[in-house]
């Protein structure tokens, strides 16, 4: 492999006002440019510790450094937080895969041609507002909603998707919101009534013992939050869970979470993924990851529909379908590098 020579780094936003912004990394290395990306954490339009880490840690870490395959960027740096070192990673891997022909979804060991996707519904105040929802992303094809619920807010509004869509799969994500306490833990056995294919992150992301007595009293897959392999290695032996989030910012990125779903994938639990970012790239890596074997739910994969195109073709559904991009290399679509640049409202060029 070449060295890499040069790492460009940008953060934007979306024009016209829109709140979703990324910070965009360029790796070029011989001939070939990769890309990775890492959202910035809820519009709040403050990148926090990602881009210190990259301007001061990783992007000198990485420019100049000797390599033969992704995972040897990950072992040498010194990376940081996880979002960013899942932008810098997922750079890498693209940047490989483009070098050598490859697509990025073969590289990783992806096994499918198609992805099946799901959707997520946030927390609305009527019924009725959550009910169209959910008809629209049952309407454009997704197979698998995920609800946001709270203590106060979940077994009603489980209740009235299930009995509209006995069939869908349901994910009820408790966001760490629940205790051990006779009152939530009556809630979260009661949700077991509903067939639902996961409850997600019900207690607080360290207690891990707490999902695991949680799953022995429950028929519904447990999915803890997993942020690093070794609470996944951790949960696995704990019985802690039968199910997982594979999310490429929470796990530092391709890499790690190609590691984490192997481990779950030997253990029989089920997996789905999610991209990070609004700018079509980090979507483009969960695509290529959830063509993985053991990804059997599915996927948050796809750009909201109706907004700009920053990769050609964009990663879009047809019919609640995402086909693998198997005849381009690394991660099969072109970013249009003159757009981020119009946009880029802060700059990064570092080259050896």
């Amino acid at each position: 492999m070449p060295r890499i020579h040069g790492c460009d780094v940008y953060r934007v936003a979306m024009p016209r006002g829109r709140r979703p912004e990324s910070v965009l990394v360029r790796l070029a290395g011989g001939d070939a440019v990769g890309w990775g990306e890492m959202a910035v954490p809820g519009g709040s339009g403050d990148p926090g510790r990602g881009w210190a880490d990259i301007e001061e840690r990783m992007a000198p870490a990485v420019v100049g450094l000797e390599w033969d395959r992704p995972e040897d960027v990950s072992a040498a740096a010194d990376f940081g937080a996880r979002e960013a070192a899942a932008a810098i990673d997922t750079a890498c891997w693209d940047l490989w895969c483009r070098t050598r022909g490859l697509p990025l979804a073969h590289a990783l060991g992806g096994t499918r041609t198609s992805i099946v996707t799901g959707s997520r519904i946030s927390p609305e105040p009527a019924l009725d507002t959550v009910a169209a929802r959910v008809n629209r992303a049952v309407g454009a094809g997704h197979t698998r909603v995920t609800l946001d619920i709270r203590p106060g807010w979940d077994i009603e509004p489980v209740r009235t998707i299930r009995q509209a869509y006995p069939a869908l799969a349901l994910v009820a994500d408790a966001g760490h919101a629940y205790t051990e306490s006779p009152e939530h833990m009556a809630v979260l056995e009661g949700l077991d009534a509903y067939g639902l294919a996961a409850i997600e992150r019900p207690f607080p992301a360290g207690d891990l013992a707490a999902h695991a007595r949680l799953q022995l009293r429950v028929g519904t897959a447990v999915a803890p939050a997993v942020g690093d392999l070794e609470t996944l290695d951790a949960a696995l032996r704990l019985d802690a869970g039968r199910a997982l989030h594979l999310r490429l910012d929470r796990l530092g990125g391709l890499t790690a979470a190609r590691s984490a779903h192997d481990l779950a994938y030997a253990a029989g639990w089920d997996v789905w993924c999610s991209g990070c970012g609004a700018f079509g790239i980090g979507q483009a890596a969960a695509v290529a990851l959830a063509a993985l074997p053991g990804c059997t739910l599915p996927s948050d994969v796809t750009d909201p529909a109706g907004g700009p195109v920053f990769v050609t073709p964009p990663v879009r559904s047809s019919g609640g379908v995402v086909g693998v991009p198997l005849t381009q290399p690394g991660l099969g679509h072109e970013v249009d590098e003159e757009r981020i640049e119009r946009l880029a409202t802060r700059r990064l060029r570092l080259s050896a």
